[in-house]
């Protein structure tokens, strides 16, 4: 059987990179984007020292989502196009339109790329602010079938591109798309063991609760996956046939409050989670905040969002069973947070 060449956008990010090393252990040749050659060598030593040894199987491409340069050579002599990379924001833009046009630009460009190269597929990352954010009927699952309304009150700018442009790929494929097959991915927080210093925007939450920043704590529930589940959900997502023109929703099973965690690290850690607050902050306080302030707005929209998720579909379809439980994923995300001195 001829190996398959499978290009991963954003090698060096918290995803691709696990993604990367998930692929070359199964035999897969892999191609990655970086937006400068210069992260190479970092992505090279994430891999070994998480026990790759053998390069041959790697392959660099400079690309950026913002430029039409390189693409054509990035994706040729691909089956399947994984495209993880978003834009990168250091700080949120003044004007929404700056995170939102670059997001929606950036899936266009791979997959018109993807497209023209004869690419079999191409899976996206998208989130689940993307799917479960307007469903506010707790008594309901969330399911692929919900779609985040993008001028929800509270929703971030953030979760708000992500959702813009899962739904300007899905009407692409439908126009343009060809023969191309496309799938998403739609992962909640995403934390869990990380391969490097390098972690996701969700370790933030963990942070704020271990510097003692929060002085209380929200009573939000949240759902959360760890990071080893969204790499081989996107992987089987690649190659079942099934997935074709599906969205999955990459979560744990359950959900786990802020109140919770807090608890879980002051049990397991307690020299490390001294400063962890053990005071709620009552809901109607958080409501009353969102009056007046956008951070306070967003927390209440994570309030009211219905935290019924349902990872049916990943599991019924693909086969997908998460490895880690809600407690699990916590307590390695810390482990790492630890090991990489954040």
């Amino acid at each position: 059987m001829m190996t398959k060449t499978v290009l991963v956008t954003g090698g060096t990010g918290f995803v691709g990179g696990q993604i990367i090393l998930q692929l070359l252990q199964k035999g897969y040749n892999v191609k990655t984007t970086l937006r400068s050659l210069s992260g190479k060598n970092k992505v090279i030593d994430t891999l070994k020292s998480n026990g790759i040894t053998n390069f041959d199987a790697l392959v660099f491409i400079e690309a950026d989502l913002s430029k039409d340069d390189h693409w054509d050579e990035a994706m040729a002599g691909c089956d399947y196009v994984l495209s993880v990379a978003s834009p990168v924001f250091f700080t949120i833009p003044k004007d929404e339109q700056e995170a939102i046009r670059p997001a929606v630009e950036g899936i266009i460009r791979v997959l018109k790329a993807a497209r023209d190269a004869g690419v079999k597929r191409v899976v996206m990352t998208s989130n689940f602010g993307a799917v479960g954010f307007s469903n506010k009927n707790p008594k309901t699952i969330t399911t692929e079938d919900h779609w985040t309304d993008p001028n929800e009150k509270g929703l971030s700018v953030y979760e708000k591109s992500k959702s813009l442009a899962e739904r300007a790929a899905w009407e692409f494929i439908k126009k343009e798309g060809g023969n191309l097959e496309f799938t998403t991915i739609n992962p909640v927080a995403i934390l869990g063991s990380a391969l490097s210093a390098h972690i996701s925007g969700s370790f933030g939450l963990l942070q704020h609760l271990l510097d003692g920043s929060m002085k209380a704590v929200p009573n939000i529930p949240l759902n959360i996956v760890d990071v080893r589940d969204v790499a081989d959900l996107h992987i089987r997502a690649m190659t079942n046939p099934k997935a074709n023109g599906q969205r999955f929703i990459a979560s744990a099973d359950g959900q786990i409050s802020m109140p919770e965690i807090g608890a879980l690290l002051k049990n397991k850690y307690p020299d490390v989670a001294s400063k962890v607050s053990t005071r709620t902050v009552p809901n109607w306080v958080i409501y009353l905040a969102a009056l007046f302030n956008k951070q306070a707005k967003e927390a209440a929209l994570l309030l009211r969002i219905s935290r019924n998720v349902s990872n049916a579909n990943a599991r019924k379809t693909l086969g997908w069973k998460p490895i880690a439980t809600n407690e699990e994923i916590v307590l390695a995300s810390v482990n790492s947070m630890i090991k990489f001195k954040h």
